[in-house]
């Protein structure tokens, strides 16, 4: 079973996903409008981040996680 791994950080407003190591990224490719792809060595994606989060679901900043 893979372990996922979510972070929200509420400064920059982005919502990290991992399913594999963050310290093996090395390459990081815009997916589209505000998705970023996070790459091993290898080019294997293993992260997503999701940029602008509040804005793409609608919940204000006083919104509790």
């Amino acid at each position: 079973m893979v372990k996922v791994v979510v972070y929200y950080n509420k400064d920059s407003d982005t919502l990290d996903i991992w399913f594999g190591n963050p310290e093996d990224e090395v390459i990081c490719e815009e997916a589209g409008e505000g998705i970023i792809l996070k790459k091993d060595k290898d080019g294997k994606v293993i992260g997503i981040e999701k940029l602008y989060v509040s804005k793409s679901v609608g919940f204000s900043e006083n919104y509790a996680f």
